[in-house]
């Protein structure tokens, strides 16, 4: 498997992460520091973002949330990088540790372990973190998960194009769901153009496979166009990606893959819509 090299960010991870640094106000201070920190900015290329590059005078705290903040709505790849950066940032100083003078405190990881699970991530007390196992997760925290690697996808996020760890896409993994929620069972030897049909067809939603009726509503070409679409990226996948690798072959454009990725992020959040629907 591919190492890590970032991981997601929101609103309230930035919160989280902005916690586990340092406020001046805290006597020993705890390392890192304003400068190592500052190092993290650059590598992301979001110095930018420093409201210290602005003549402000601010903690370290606020200086990451500023950057991560700004990272959400303006640069959410970099943003994602820095996250990575300051989470390991602070393990190698010690923050994970509670014998360590550089310790954050257990508050501050419960509330990092909250907000990354959420993303479908799991942080440990030590400081490591990895992808959730989706088959370990109850049905109610799988979908919540599966819809966050949607709406990362719609974002254009290449790592949520395939489950982080797997080598199953997110449209598979969802379709794999919506059979195991209403049927209680799905075959994983089912190849993806029938394993997404089967997910269609127990939606109520038409397959090109689906003879069109004579006067039948709109919806229902679009539903075959969304199903086409869908088999349609699936031959570009990079069968051997491993989550963290690029997610389509290399014959396939930066602005294609692009495309594919939010078209499978858009798809799966339809589905898992309609499946909501029928519940």
């Amino acid at each position: 498997m591919d190492p890590i090299t970032k991981l997601p960010l929101n609103d309230t991870i930035a919160v989280a992460i902005a916690k586990m640094i340092d406020d001046s106000q805290i006597v020993p201070k705890r390392e890192p520091s304003h400068y190592d920190i500052e190092c993290e900015f650059n590598r992301s290329g979001l110095s930018n973002a420093d409201p210290k590059q602005a003549g402000k005078v601010v903690g370290k705290a606020k200086r990451v949330r500023a950057v991560l903040t700004w990272s959400i709505d303006n640069n959410l790849i970099a943003g994602e990088k820095l996250v990575y950066l300051l989470l390991t940032l602070v393990k190698s100083v010690g923050g994970f540790r509670k014998e360590s003078p550089n310790f954050v405190g257990i508050e501050g990881i419960e509330n990092l372990k909250v907000a990354f699970k959420s993303e479908g991530y799991q942080l440990f007390s030590d400081g490591s973190i990895s992808s959730l196992v989706l088959d370990n997760l109850r049905n109610i925290e799988k979908h919540k998960v599966l819809r966050t690697y949607a709406e990362r996808a719609i974002k254009g996020a290449d790592d949520a194009a395939l489950l982080v760890g797997t080598s199953k896409d997110l449209m598979e993994a969802v379709s794999a769901f919506i059979l195991q929620s209403k049927l209680g069972h799905y075959s994983n030897q089912t190849n993806f153009p029938t394993l997404l049909g089967q997910a269609f067809i127990t939606l109520g939603l038409a397959t090109s496979e689906e003879v069109p009726k004579p006067n039948e509503p709109a919806q229902k070409r679009v539903e075959r166009a969304l199903y086409e679409l869908a088999c349609s990226i699936n031959k570009l996948r990079n069968k051997e990606g491993t989550g963290h690798g690029r997610p389509f072959l290399s014959m396939v454009s930066e602005d294609e893959a692009k495309m594919a990725i939010k078209s499978m992020g858009l798809i799966s959040e339809y589905l898992l819509s309609k499946l909501e629907e029928t519940e």
